[in-house]
């Protein structure tokens, strides 16, 4: 694993989506700290310009190194006119951060519009971005890493909002395979890191409510978590709240798969006749 700072530091370019607000704006005012010239992209194009002005007071030579371009990254062709402008502008990537996200809610049998647009964002946006900008930042050389901001919900997949978790679900999949590609690509710089967030309290988290939660994580608490575990080369950055710790995701995670091994019901943790043995469980 690259020392950071030969990835992050002054004359690195970073490009965030998502970064209008939560997450990826945390991330792209860190990255811009370090030096780096920083593009963010974002859907939101009101949002986006108030963001860059914030971004900007991180950098020392914003006019240059800081730029906001407003993309669909559900949209291949608009992310491939992405990736020609940054790199007009920017030259070489040096981190790419796959943060777009959406959750309009979802169900089994709700609206198709629903399915598509969560699937089209949340897990095509990230390949999208990946297989687009990828290439070259395997070919320029120096090193370099890509992020995909994956969920919990991606792996436990607990009921309530399906479409969400197919495509969390998928993301894991797919920087699984995003990393494994790469560690066998020879002579390749680049590293793929999977962002796990716990509850963070963000635009898409929010549901109405202006103030934080005691329980949850502010954007920026789970960037420096991110960048803490990057320092030690994580691939899966699992981040805790301020209710739930490591050691419990550990085992919600072990009991999903558990579900499998054991050939219990699916989703078992939330049936009615294996909820007193998850809770069993957990307090062992």
């Amino acid at each position: 694993m690259a020392d950071l700072q030969s990835i992050m530091g002054k004359g690195k370019v970073a490009v965030v989506t998502g970064a209008a607000s939560g997450i990826g704006l945390a991330a792209a005012k860190l990255f811009a700290s370090r030096g780096m010239a920083v593009v963010l992209v974002d859907n939101d194009r009101a949002k986006l310009a108030d963001s860059r002005e914030n971004v900007a007071a991180q950098s020392k030579n914003a006019d240059a190194e800081i730029a906001a371009i407003a993309t669909d990254v559900s949209d291949r062709e608009a992310v491939a006119a992405l990736e020609r402008t940054v790199s007009e502008q920017f030259g070489d990537v040096h981190v790419l951060m796959n943060n777009a996200g959406i959750q309009p809610g979802s169900s089994l049998f709700g609206p198709e519009a629903d399915w598509d647009r969560v699937l089209s964002v949340n897990l095509m946006g990230i390949i999208h971005g990946t297989r687009i900008f990828g290439p070259k930042m395997i070919a320029h050389g120096e090193p370099a890493m890509i992020i995909n901001t994956g969920s919990k919900q991606g792996i436990t997949t607990p009921p309530g909002d399906p479409a969400y978790n197919v495509a969390k679900a998928g993301v894991k999949a797919f920087t699984e395979a995003l990393q494994h590609e790469l560690r066998n690509t020879e002579g390749c710089q680049v590293n793929a890191h999977l962002l796990i967030p716990g509850f963070v309290f963000t635009p898409l988290a929010a549901r109405g409510r202006t103030e934080k939660p005691d329980d949850a994580w502010t954007p920026e608490q789970t960037v420096d978590f991110m960048m803490e575990s990057l320092e030690r080369g994580d691939f899966y950055i699992l981040c805790p709240d301020n209710d739930v710790d490591r050691a419990t995701d550990e085992k919600r995670i072990a009991w999903a798969a558990g579900d499998i091994i054991e050939n219990r019901p699916p989703l078992s943790r939330w049936h009615p006749d294996w909820g007193d043995a998850f809770a069993r469980y957990l307090k062992t």
